[in-house]
């Protein structure tokens, strides 16, 4: 099985990389004229190039399509794409707006196959170690927090970007609390802000309460305009369930306390650690995972019926802030 790639930027050219170690990269695609070919030439690559997509899903005829363009041209690659009956993995957000993903799903219900979001984040060995502690210790979860700060400069068009903060990197936080608690979101109340000192022009931090499914209780704090003493990209979390908490934070093996006795005003508890095992991370998790969906036809994680609610959750955040009302979240 071999992949046309879309989008030759950055994000395209690591991709571009992953595809070339599995051997699966049958054709690069950009609108730029000669990106793609740019692109190929720089990773030694001799494969068909161009800046039409339906021409070279002609030409290459590939087995899947890897969409790694602007998430504006999200919505139209990956249906162009699934109507010509190919699965595809793309990168995160699904769309710039909900319609937009709920008429993505629709496609991929049609055609029948395969539409993947990486949440790249979520092949993080210190975050599956996480989980593991959760699921096996904690016992049923209420109450899970998330820190992040990190002072962010990176210039260019986030700098005047609305709501930065929860339109550019908060889905991939939303998609971890999803991941470690198995539980999906039923209503948020969010508010925006952004310091007297931020060199963002939209809000840079946001704190957000998340109700979710079993009566747990998300809470998210983040910015990106707070200097010193960062948290790492992954955030900084505490998971409260029955049976005790869980602590994963920046150069931190996850451990958990667990009670261990029925008496004293502090129940007495076991220190227990889950050390993260040697996995493939990032891009490479999400590829493989992809490649093992279509060989054995099981479900993966981000599929689109599931990764429509990460994405939901920030929409919905977003409309909070305006309202300054809590908001039900609905993918």
């Amino acid at each position: 099985m071999k992949g046309l790639l879309v989008g030759a930027g950055g994000m395209g050219r690591a991709w571009g990389r992953n595809l070339k170690e599995e051997g699966r990269l049958a054709g690069w695609v950009d609108v730029r004229e000669g990106a793609a070919a740019e692109a190929a030439q720089s990773l030694d690559l001799e494969i068909p190039t161009g800046t039409d997509l339906s021409a070279l899903i002609d030409k290459v005829a590939p087995d899947f399509v890897v969409d790694v363009t602007a998430p504006e041209a999200h919505h139209d690659v990956t249906l162009l794409a699934l109507s010509r009956g190919l699965p595809v993995i793309g990168e995160k957000p699904m769309a710039t707006s909900m319609d937009k993903a709920r008429g993505m799903v629709a496609a991929s219900e049609q055609a029948g196959k395969l539409y993947m979001v990486s949440q790249s984040r979520r092949y993080d060995a210190g975050l599956v170690a996480y989980r593991k502690l959760i699921v096996e210790r904690l016992g049923p979860l209420g109450i899970l927090n998330v820190d992040f700060s990190i002072g962010a400069h990176f210039g260019g068009f986030r700098d005047e970007m609305a709501h930065v903060l929860l339109l550019d990197m908060a889905i991939h936080t939303f998609d971890q609390a999803r991941a470690l608690s198995g539980a999906d979101p039923v209503s948020v109340y969010a508010e925006e802000f952004n310091p007297s000192w931020s060199w963002y022009q939209g809000a840079a931090s946001a704190n957000c309460l998340f109700e979710m499914t079993d009566g747990l209780r998300f809470s998210y704090r983040g910015s990106w305009c707070s200097e010193g003493l960062p948290t790492s990209w992954e955030g900084d979390w505490r998971a409260v369930g029955q049976n005790g908490t869980a602590i994963w934070e920046k150069n931190c093996t996850p451990y958990a306390a667990i009670v261990s006795g029925n008496e004293g005003f502090h129940r007495p508890t076991e220190r227990i650690e889950e050390a993260p095992v040697s996995l493939d991370g990032g891009i490479k998790g999400s590829l493989k995972e992809f490649l093992w969906a279509l060989e054995t036809g099981k479900t993966p994680q981000g599929e689109c019926h599931d990764n429509i609610q990460s994405l939901a959750m920030v929409f919905a955040a977003v409309e909070s802030s305006k309202r300054g009302e809590r908001v039900k979240v609905s993918a």
